[in-house]
């Protein structure tokens, strides 16, 4: 019987790779990283791209995975089997509602429409008061240099406020923001979590 998870992270990325290596690179480490330090992936449940990179390495490494997917794309064959759990939902919104109830952080690395509304979702639900877990943005080779300067212009003309832009916490190493992010969900045993 294998250990409870040290902490679990939800991930959102992309069901596509990318045309950067260094994107499935971070994702690698990212789920390697998961792995290596006892913990449990927490992600949308897919095979391909970004999300099945992740999925792989956190198991290679160790690392126990929850997938949550939707019952449609189960049925177009886009589930990842492989999954340590694979939850089959009935709707994007239980998903996404299971997916942060079983997260102590969260964390969007590259990726398109559907990672860009999950990583804006649980950052108005922390803004609202409706958790308190940290979330992050693994910034790879400037994939999010144009929306964190969005962001910022959006606190220039006062649209929101810098204490909103204070609740993400971005990067462009994962070695450096994992750490940062999963310590600030609650996880003690910092020398668990060392970069290595």
């Amino acid at each position: 019987m294998k250990p409870v998870p040290s902490f679990s992270l939800c991930v959102y990325c992309g069901s596509r790779p990318g045309t950067d290596p260094a994107f499935a690179d971070a994702a690698r480490q990212v789920g390697d990283w998961i792995g290596r330090h006892g913990g449990q992936l927490v992600y949308g449940g897919g095979r391909n791209g970004l999300m099945g990179l992740v999925a792989s390495a956190t198991l290679s490494a160790g690392g126990r995975v929850v997938g949550v997917i939707p019952k449609a794309l189960v049925e177009r064959e886009w589930a990842n089997q492989d999954c340590t759990e694979l939850l089959v939902v009935d709707t994007m919104h239980e998903r996404k509602r299971e997916m942060a109830e079983r997260a102590d952080a969260f964390l969007a690395l590259p990726g398109g429409i559907g990672t860009f509304e999950e990583f804006f979702e649980v950052w108005t639900w922390r803004q609202l008061g409706y958790h308190d877990k940290p979330v992050g943005l693994l910034n790879v080779n400037g994939y999010y240099d144009g929306l964190l300067q969005f962001l910022a212009q959006s606190v220039d003309r006062q649209f929101m406020g810098p204490w909103q832009m204070d609740l993400i916490v971005s990067g462009d190493a994962a070695s450096e923001l994992l750490p940062d992010l999963v310590q600030a969900g609650g996880v003690t045993a910092a020398d668990r979590l060392d970069a290595v």
